[in-house]
């Protein structure tokens, strides 16, 4: 039997992730590179670390591409973001997993930083990156982009950048603004903040790849082109496909002959036409 190749992580390339288990007694797990299954713990107090023999409802895998989630057999009721998973998505920090009512938080190892309080944070002089984007992920604003080039609000308010028209949000909830390749979150008096990665905060230094939900709903990701010898972590989310397919495998072959088969066929009727025409001459 062939044996898999080994797997060798670049520590500095990967974010360090934990799972945490709102509203149980079980503590935060580190998600390390390898598999983690999860199901109903033993007193009922909702979900912890399980071996395979306990049939897990759903397993973590991490691997050099991220986090994978994958659904049990006859396990429903699984969903990421309020999407329903039905066999594999690939996650991000910040997202929310319900499994059958009980929900799961996959947060950084580390909060997103705050700049100090006493010292403004400065950005690269240069111009901005128009490619660095705030892309919605769920409601209303699913799929759309805005460029970061500028400064943007977020609020009720008929001139907010990206008005959230809910009665409950506030008027200028929060500004999202370019600090050099990162981009900075303030909040501009909301009275419940944001949440980065799962986390509450006020005041934060964000970088490609965070997630930022607003009053619970609304829910973004800061993208960015990616950089040569980037890792690809984080891509390929559960809700850029269906059910979190595989968006890392090699293309077929047949995609691959497809384009040269075209041009052959080109070039033969184009022979055949010329014979045509110089024989009927």
């Amino acid at each position: 039997m062939r044996r898999a190749p080994s797997l060798v992580l670049d520590s500095r390339r990967m974010t360090a992730l934990k799972l945490r288990f709102p509203g149980s007694p079980t503590d935060e797990l580190p998600l390390d590179v390898g598999m983690l299954g999860i199901g109903l713990r033993a007193d009922g107090a909702g979900l912890g670390p399980v071996d395979d023999d306990a049939a897990p409802c759903v397993r973590f895998c991490v691997d050099r591409r991220g986090v994978w989630l994958t659904v049990g057999e006859d396990i429903g009721g699984v969903h990421v973001n309020g999407r329903r998973i039905q066999r594999m998505a690939m996650l991000r920090a910040g997202d929310a997993i319900f499994v059958d009512g009980h929900e799961l938080r996959l947060v950084p190892g580390q909060p997103a930083a705050s700049p100090l309080a006493d010292e403004p944070v400065r950005g690269d002089p240069a111009e901005p990156d128009p490619r660095m984007v705030l892309r919605g992920l769920g409601g209303r604003y699913h799929g759309r982009c805005f460029t970061l080039d500028r400064a943007r609000v977020i609020g009720r308010h008929a001139e907010a950048d990206i008005r959230i028209d809910d009665p409950a949000f506030a008027d200028r909830h929060a500004r999202l603004e370019r600090v050099g390749e990162r981009v900075r979150l303030v909040d501009l008096g909301s009275p419940e903040g944001s949440v980065v990665n799962g986390e509450a905060v006020r005041d934060a230094l964000l970088q490609p790849g965070d997630q930022i939900v607003f009053d619970a709903h609304h829910r973004f990701v800061v993208e960015a082109p990616a950089r040569a010898g980037a890792a690809t972590f984080g891509l390929g989310h559960a809700d850029d496909a269906d059910d979190g397919a595989d968006r890392f495998d090699a293309p077929s072959p047949g995609r691959l002959r497809l384009p040269w088969l075209l041009l052959a066929a080109l070039l033969i009727a184009a022979a055949l036409g010329a014979l045509l025409l110089f024989g009927a001459g």
